[in-house]
């Protein structure tokens, strides 16, 4: 792009005349004077009209009122909003020249990296106006996926929000905790600019998620899911939270940092999902040592069927965000009742390997070869040991092999003795 000749033009009134020569008189038959077949992209220097930021500004206020005065919907009216949008672009390019930009940049634990796309439409994060790609350098951190214009990145005080996540895994669990306007001292909790609720100067935003009080560069109004209201009151309505926690949640949620039954036991009473996903995680440990001991398991890769869900394969008590919402949706259910379906199906069916480490009830030994995770028998505590459950229950003497372990012990202290 080239920089206008300055000695083309002597003053803004000789702009006005060349831009628009004969546009207030003889409209019906005149030719408008706007340049509208020029590419302001491509032409030689000294060629365009305007010969620098003022006079296009004045050729942008120009082309505006034109546009009120022609018919509306008319080819012409249609015309010059497209030289009005090219103008604007021209006077973006001149205040933001193009210049040579390092592709990495760090900053504040962000790591920025040079975005390529020239037509998707962002809006930076630092000055909340419009990144337009096509003639702006712009930065996105690969961590939070913070953006900003090159121009704006000396001004963002925002560290990266994955640090955050990286070194204080945990979320806040107290609803909307408030702590007032005034303890704020009317100011904006990340940036510090004066707020009120009445918007002047600034307005003041609530985030649900940290309670406190932002500005309008800081609080967007985007929405989110707020952990604290799903823990104690299962409500998954997205609510207006800032910027920072917007990331911040978006980062955390599918970390599995919930511990349901410490935060809120009460919860498996009432929300039947949650009993009935923690029977399929429980089952689901128990099958976990016929696979890490099976050939043909680990060939087929069948844990990695929970690769998204890894915790699963870890534990049966941590949650995590997103967990949760796929629950009360419905689709973990499903999902996790398949790949239990498929697990179970290697272990009683199709793996001989497998079948052999079942178990026959010793209290009544009848029927089929008994596995820990079907649903009609109980484990001995002690031993692991698999029985009928009503069998289990009925005895009213010790399990069986517990007893022949503690037979075996004694007799071997006596052979040492």
């Amino acid at each position: 792009v080239h920089l206008p000749d300055h000695s083309a033009y002597a003053n803004k009134n000789n702009t006005r005349s060349e831009l628009f020569s004969g546009t207030r008189t003889h409209s019906s038959d005149r030719t408008m004077d706007l340049g509208l077949a020029e590419d302001h992209f491509s032409r030689p220097m000294g060629s365009f009209v305007a010969s620098d930021i003022e006079q296009l500004k004045l050729a942008i206020e120009e082309c505006k009122k034109l546009i009120l005065e022609l018919p509306e919907h008319s080819e012409r009216q249609k015309d010059t909003v497209v030289k009005l949008i090219h103008l604007r672009l021209k006077l973006q390019e001149l205040k933001d020249p193009e210049e040579d930009e390092p592709n990495l940049r760090i900053l504040l634990e962000h790591r920025f990296s040079k975005e390529k796309s020239k037509s998707v439409k962002q809006t930076c994060d630092k000055c909340s106006t419009i990144i337009w790609g096509l003639i702006q350098t712009w930065y996105t951190c690969t961590g939070c996926y913070y953006r900003c214009h090159s121009k704006c990145m000396n001004m963002i005080t925002k560290p990266c929000v994955r640090s955050k996540v990286s070194h204080q895994s945990e979320y806040e669990l107290s609803i909307c905790p408030e702590i007032g306007l005034d303890r704020q001292d009317y100011r904006c909790a990340e940036c510090r600019t004066p707020i009120s609720l009445r918007g002047v100067p600034s307005e003041a935003r609530q985030c649900d998620y940290t309670g406190q009080y932002y500005c309008s560069t800081c609080h967007w109004n985007d929405t989110a899911i707020v952990p604290a209201r799903v823990i104690h009151n299962w409500e998954f309505e997205p609510r207006k939270v800032c910027r920072s926690s917007m990331r911040y949640l978006a980062l955390m949620i599918p970390r599995p940092v919930l511990k349901l039954k410490e935060i809120n036991p009460l919860l498996f009473n009432f929300v039947e999902e949650l009993v009935e996903i923690r029977k399929l995680r429980q089952d689901i440990l128990l099958m976990k040592p016929y696979f890490i001991t099976c050939k043909e398991a680990m060939e087929a890769r069948l844990l990695l069927q929970l690769q998204d869900r890894q915790h699963f394969v870890e534990n049966d008590d941590m949650y995590s965000l997103q967990d949760l919402i796929d629950i009360s949706s419905g689709r973990l259910s499903c999902s996790l009742t398949e790949i239990h379906t498929t697990f179970a199906k290697h272990i009683k069916l199709d793996c001989e390997r497998c079948q052999a480490k079942g178990f026959v009830c010793e209290l009544c030994k009848e029927g089929d070869i008994l596995f820990p995770f079907d649903s009609h028998t109980s484990v001995c505590h002690e031993c692991s040991a698999v029985f009928h459950r009503d069998c289990y229950y009925d005895n009213s003497t010790t399990c069986p092999r517990c007893a022949r372990m503690t037979e075996r012990k004694q007799d071997d202290d006596v052979k040492d003795a």
